[in-house]
């Protein structure tokens, strides 16, 4: 049983350049992780890997059996109604391990994602597959769900590759990770943190490496000017043109200097230096660095002229079954951050819903960016990304491209990852100069760059600032205050105005 990649070469059609070029690597039993920048390739590797997609170059081995576990959750995993109905032992105890619910095959649309998530991942698990496939588990995913999702991925044993932009998860799991920097691969042991460490001190060395032979060449450079220099004056020396046809004695020297060949020399030495400096360059060719583009930008949103962006009297919202989320009176002035925390299923999102249709922000000045977007939404906001004035659409690309996404790659179709798609909308915002942003798990899909990109950008942007996450750590280096939500039996209470 083996999964292997054989000299591929792959590029979406109607792209100028290759995601991947003559890329060969081999994935032993046990965790691959695949990391790399958004549109970087990540999803792409996984669809490679299941044979969705097929290469231009190069062979694919694989085994028969395997599952995938993609990053959006609009649709129920195949076979979910058996494995909930399932009595063997293997799959109770993954329904009891990531707390499975036996109605939710018939709830599917009202499960909040984080619980899709862990429902995706359990019957990819239960399918005992020799390739399992897994594209951002820890999205959605509230920290007592993470703790289980990482057992039961442990317990694994087949060849898994995981798409993550989770450190953590990544350095727990897994034996290797495939670097991603189109149009190259490159396998490193360890999980990330020890992946990336090497990938430091190789850049370091190539830099150093490509630095010694800068100098080399400049050095050959002076030597070639100089013997070049002498070669023209031994030319000179040679020639009898000028001389008085009377000079026996310095036609004589010239004679005498072409049969010692002593003039000669500085003309072979020269053209031997010449293939030495071509040598010099190419070596100098061969130790290309990479650019690293700054990933920072400025949010320039404006504060509201009103004190109060809402105020919400108290209400009981309806959720699933009997259960309620009984809210108190919530009050948000401009300029203040709020973080809304809660485990997965306790109407997070439910709760924004609530707000959002109770605002008095104008509509020209809000940002909203959900959780997740279908296929077909996400086609229609880059095409209206198409249809922008030159002037915006520079602005936006500036954004885009300040977050660590290239903007020419967003340009050439409407297929935006979930990643860049975020970096689209967030971008699209800044054109409004919002009073006020609201954010359903901002960091997810984006990589690591771009999350400490945004947190810096929150943290000056002046306007008022609701953010959704499990994220803690990014929560707490933003938000002043922490809304809560907490189950009690079966009415959900949101405890408001906690300090983070």
């Amino acid at each position: 049983m083996s999964l292997a990649f054989h000299r591929i070469t792959f590029a979406y059609d109607g792209t100028i350049s290759s995601l991947m070029e003559n890329v060969t690597v081999h994935f032993p039993e046990g965790w691959t992780g695949v990391v790399g920048p958004n549109g970087a390739g990540k999803t792409t590797v996984l669809c490679l890997a299941a044979g969705d997609l097929q290469p231009q170059q190069g062979t694919i081995s694989r085994p028969e059996h395997i599952v995938s576990c993609p990053q959006r959750t609009d649709d129920a995993p195949e076979q979910l109604a058996q494995f909930i109905s399932a009595t063997e032992a293997e799959a109770c105890v993954l329904r009891g391990k990531l707390q499975i619910g036996e109605d939710w095959a018939d709830r599917w649309a009202t499960l909040s994602h984080g619980e899709r998530k862990r429902t995706q991942i359990a019957v990819a698990l239960w399918r005992q597959p020799d390739v399992l496939l897994i594209d951002e588990p820890t999205n959605h995913i509230d920290f007592a769900a993470y703790t289980l999702l990482a057992e039961a991925l442990i317990a694994f044993r087949g060849i898994g590759l995981l798409v993550s932009h989770d450190r953590e998860l990544l350095d727990l799991l897994c034996r290797q990770c495939l670097f991603l920097d189109p149009p190259q691969a490159v396998v490193r042991p360890g999980g990330y943190t020890e992946g990336a460490a090497q990938a430091r001190l190789e850049e370091a060395s190539l830099r150093a490496e490509r630095e010694v032979a800068q100098q080399q060449l400049e050095r050959l450079n002076g030597v070639a000017q100089r013997r070049h220099a002498e070669a023209s004056r031994a030319d000179r020396k040679k020639s009898k043109r000028g001389l008085a046809c009377g000079d026996s004695d310095g036609r004589a020297k010239i004679d005498r200097a072409r049969v010692s060949g002593k003039d000669g020399q500085a003309g072979r030495l020269a053209n031997q230096l010449s293939g030495r400096l071509a040598h010099a360059q190419e070596r100098i060719w061969s130790l290309q660095v990479k650019k690293r583009y700054a990933v920072n930008f400025w949010l320039d949103g404006s504060t509201s002229p009103r004190q109060r962006l809402f105020a919400i009297p108290a209400d009981t919202i309806a959720l699933d079954g009997s259960r309620r989320l009984a809210i108190p009176e919530l009050l948000m002035m401009r300029s203040e951050r709020i973080a809304i925390t809660g485990a997965n299923g306790l109407g997070k999102s439910t709760l924004i819903w609530h707000i959002l249709h109770r605002l008095s922000v104008p509509d020209e000045h809000l940002v909203y960016v959900p959780q997740e977007i279908d296929l077909a939404r996400t086609r229609d906001i880059m095409a209206a990304v198409q249809r922008l004035s030159h002037e915006q659409l520079g602005v936006v690309m500036t954004v885009v491209s300040a977050l660590g996404s290239r903007p020419e790659r967003l340009l050439r179709n409407l297929d935006a990852s979930p990643g860049e798609l975020r970096k689209v909308l967030l971008a699209l915002g800044v054109i409004r100069r919002p009073h006020l942003i609201i954010m359903d798990e901002p960091t997810n899909h984006l990589d690591l760059p771009a999350i400490e990109s945004l947190e810096d950008a929150f943290r000056d942007c002046p306007c008022g600032l609701l953010l959704v996450s499990h994220d803690l750590r990014f929560l707490a280096r933003i938000a002043g205050t922490r809304w809560h939500l907490q189950q009690e039996g079966t009415t959900v209470t949101l405890s408001a105005n906690e300090k983070f």
